[in-house]
């Protein structure tokens, strides 16, 4: 609530282009119960997350009732990294790495296009040949 106060915005919840529940999320919340699930000093961790995540939300709905924000892929991708036993200073370096070429890409077609490009779910390559 504090940070709300200041202005400031929650890490791992709201997106840009997600205005309900980011998929991914969910993708590495269960990613994250079966790594956990052997590890009973981690359980404890999952648990924690699923109540800062729903009290967050309720916190989130109430003082922002006309823009809703859920909770995005940010939020258990440090739970995950940290159960993967990746140190915390590299996490950043981390998830970075996972969205360079698709940084390098956008960077490109932007530069090629000369406009600001906002990506969109549609893929337009080649269809794949069935195998004979």
């Amino acid at each position: 609530m504090e940070a709300l106060d200041r202005g400031e915005r929650l890490m791992g919840f709201g997106h840009r282009v997600y205005r309900v529940r980011d998929p991914r999320a969910d993708a590495l919340k269960g990613a994250l119960k079966q790594l956990i699930a052997a590890d009973p000093l981690d359980r404890g961790r999952i648990q924690l997350a699923e109540v800062v995540e729903q009290s967050a939300l309720a916190i989130l709905k109430a003082r922002k009732p006309d823009r809703p924000l859920d909770v995005n892929v940010e939020f258990y991708t440090a739970l995950l990294l940290d159960a993967l036993r990746f140190p915390r200073d590299a996490f950043t370096g981390v998830f970075a790495i996972g969205r360079t070429v698709g940084w390098i890409a956008h960077a490109r077609e932007q530069a090629l296009e000369g406009r600001l490009i906002r990506p969109r779910s549609l893929y337009v390559g080649p269809l794949p040949q069935q195998a004979a």
